[in-house]
């Protein structure tokens, strides 16, 4: 789990323009998702200030300040960036005044300029930052994107994961990673799954080797993240276990807290895992607009017993 992220990542990522190069961003800890748009405290009210959060220049706050004299001016921002917290962003490519860089200079805190719009950087920063500094945590298995559903395949070492990747693979469906899930809980309801970045977009095939699934196949085969609707359990079949038929009950499997409605597959020679992953994801899909296939045929038995009874 991440408990901050570097500034010079975040500028990095959103191809921020750095107006202060001189302050090192590489030591500035962003540990907070949320920001700040300082209306009151360029109004002139500094109470309850959250110096933990990036502070947001929109276009009122800039269209304000330009009715300010300089003087004011200069007071406020000296006091504003007194507070350290760890940058202050211009949106919309607005340019900061020199008073607004050099308060920025003195007390360490970086000025930087988006071209993008307040409110759509706003929500996006927020929902990046949400997934950066959520719990993490890595297991073994393969992420696959079926039909718009997210399918974690679980199971031992060699039963045949990466091989019903692989079939998916060529029947039109997407790979996010391959052996390795990091997953991160983004909501109580929500858990994102992704790949490490050194073994993104490849694939081990026991007796081949790596295959980079991204070359192969295009572009198009594979996702960087996706959410994990449903968890597919392989394992070796065994006679004197009784595996679910019908399905009329939900099971579930749980990580980081959150339940994963889970199913267990035994494996036989024969079985076409790609076919079985696919039916579950559709089946998963229809349960979610209201439909249940178990459920239906309980009922039909039941009216079929119901009259015979009359």
């Amino acid at each position: 789990m991440a408990t901050s992220i570097s500034l010079s990542k975040i500028i990095e990522h959103y191809e921020l323009k750095n107006c202060t190069p001189e302050i090192d961003t590489d030591a500035i800890k962003v540990s907070v998702p949320d920001v700040n748009r300082p209306a009151l405290p360029l109004a002139g009210y500094f109470g309850h200030f959250d110096a933990e959060r990036v502070q947001i220049i929109g276009h009122v706050e800039y269209h304000y300040m330009k009715h300010l004299n300089q003087e004011d001016k200069k007071e406020l921002f000296d006091k504003l960036m007194s507070l350290k917290f760890p940058c202050l962003i211009f949106s919309r490519d607005a340019e900061p005044e020199d008073m607004v860089l050099e308060a920025g200079r003195k007390y360490g805190v970086p000025v930087l300029v988006t071209e993008k719009p307040t409110s759509s950087f706003m929500a996006e920063f927020i929902r990046w930052m949400n997934v950066q500094l959520a719990p993490c945590i890595s297991i073994h298995g393969v992420l696959v994107d079926v039909y718009g559903e997210g399918v974690l395949i679980m199971g031992e070492s060699g039963i045949g994961k990466s091989e019903a990747a692989l079939e998916l693979l060529k029947r039109g469906h997407r790979l996010v990673t391959d052996d390795v899930v990091e997953i991160r809980r983004v909501s109580d309801e929500t858990l994102i799954g992704s790949a490490p970045e050194i073994t993104r977009h490849f694939i081990e095939l026991r007796g081949i080797g790596i295959i980079d699934v991204k070359t192969l196949f295009g572009v198009e085969s594979v996702k960087e993240t996706q959410s994990i609707d449903m968890v597919i359990k392989l394992e070796e079949w065994n006679k004197d276990k009784e595996y679910d038929r019908l399905g009329l009950e939900e099971q579930y499997t749980e990580f980081l807290g959150n339940k994963v409605v889970c199913h267990s597959i035994p494996i036989r020679p024969g079985r076409n895992l790609a076919i079985i992953v696919e039916s579950a994801a559709v089946n998963h899909r229809q349960k979610k607009m209201g439909y249940n296939a178990a459920v239906e045929l309980y009922n039909r038995v039941q009216r079929n017993l119901n009259r015979r009874d009359d």
